[in-house]
């Protein structure tokens, strides 16, 4: 049975691992801020960039520029000293409740292709779905150009909720994509559609032959897990596995470590209810079905996340962290049998929908309630 997490409603703010820092200027340069503890880390938080709208996600260019997504379908290129510049090209985008412009991702071989990818609320005529395209970002930083559709859920689902949309590259070159249920519980079982489920294509949007249900009738061969709800968080560990954070409804919100073909449950098992208070499926066990390797209960609303490999915290390295829509704090996950062993809470932390380790082992997040990206350093 997997770890259950308890989380108060209301955080103390007492906690040691506190990040009490504030910042009161708005400006797209870094401002300093004052180094404190987190549980016995020095640490320092600092904006380098600020005044987006609805801020989902943040990708690594090189030399120090990076890009953030805002939600109303936007896609700004942020250079190394600062300077932003709206990039032109997107395609169409329903920029319609939780869905618009979603994550990014900057692939390993950027350098020599210049290639980005991003996941977005597709139309398609009264619906939207979770789509997936590849583009080139032009040398200065302001064009997509050469724009190639990966994926797009078929058939789509009216309504402004559970998109998913994160994006991880495997070792192997192929692509990870997170789609939620869309609202509509029963399709995260139904193997014959997409809401609900991770997603896997090569990186030309082929299917890879090695994909659990090619060749069947019955299934979409682009699965590669079902039974999710809306996974927005995922990443790979240092063994290369993928792992996923995904909503519950009330309580039950899950950390996961997905495997080839397997089933995660919802809406037959959870170890949360509806929000009404009813239960949901039979339980929280059922045979033939995944059990989360961590839950949290109350639900605190998952987001964004990261598994640190870096040297600036030896510590920290392996473990998870995790953003907070809910509570407005960034979870670090460790143990043996996994478990929150800090929350980093303050001002900065409104709303964490994305967080990533950068190039140089610094963390960096996105505060959608500051309408910021913030780092986190030594």
């Amino acid at each position: 049975m997997p770890r259950k997490t308890l989380l108060p409603a209301s955080l103390p703010a007492s906690l040691p691992a506190c990040l009490a820092v504030m910042l009161t200027a708005a400006t797209l340069h870094p401002i300093p801020a004052q180094a404190l503890d987190a549980a016995g880390q020095r640490v320092k938080v600092t904006a380098v960039a600020d005044g987006f709208e609805t801020p989902w996600s943040v990708g690594f260019l090189p030399g120090g520029a990076f890009l953030v997504t805002e939600r109303e379908g936007r896609l700004w290129h942020v250079d190394a000293d600062g300077r932003r510049n709206r990039v032109q090209g997107l395609p169409a985008i329903r920029a319609t409740g939780q869905g618009g412009l979603l994550d990014v991702l900057v692939p390993r071989d950027f350098a020599t292709t210049r290639e980005i990818l991003f996941s977005y609320a597709k139309p398609q005529g009264g619906a939207a779905g979770t789509a997936l395209t590849a583009a080139r970002l032009s040398e200065d930083g302001r064009q997509l150009q050469n724009l190639r559709p990966l994926f797009e859920m078929a058939p789509g689902s009216s309504g402004g909720r559970h998109f998913g949309g994160r994006i991880v590259e495997a070792r192997d070159g192929t692509i990870f994509l997170t789609t939620g249920d869309r609202g509509q519980d029963e399709t995260a079982q139904d193997l014959m559609r997409h809401e609900g489920k991770v997603i896997r294509i090569n990186r030309d949007g082929s299917v890879p032959s090695d994909n659990p249900f090619v060749g069947r009738s019955d299934a979409q061969p682009e699965i590669w897990s079902w039974g999710h709800r809306n996974p927005q968080g995922a990443a790979l560990d240092a063994q290369g596995r993928l792992w996923v954070n995904e909503h519950g409804a009330r309580g039950g919100d899950e950390v996961n470590l997905v495997r080839k073909g397997a089933n995660y449950g919802w809406p037959v098992i959870s170890y949360g209810t509806h929000y009404s208070g009813a239960p949901i499926g039979v339980g929280a066990q059922a045979p033939g079905m995944e059990q989360p390797q961590m839950y949290w209960d109350p639900s605190m609303a998952p987001s964004g996340m990261t598994i640190y490999t870096g040297d600036l915290w030896p510590a920290w390295q392996g473990q998870m962290f995790v953003g907070s829509l809910k509570f407005d704090y960034i979870a670090r996950v460790g143990g043996d049998s996994l478990s929150e062993v800090e929350r980093i809470k303050g001002r900065e932390t409104d709303r964490v929908r994305d967080i990533r380790q950068a190039p140089d082992g610094s963390l960096w997040f996105v505060s959608e309630g500051r309408g910021t990206v913030y780092r986190i350093a030594p």
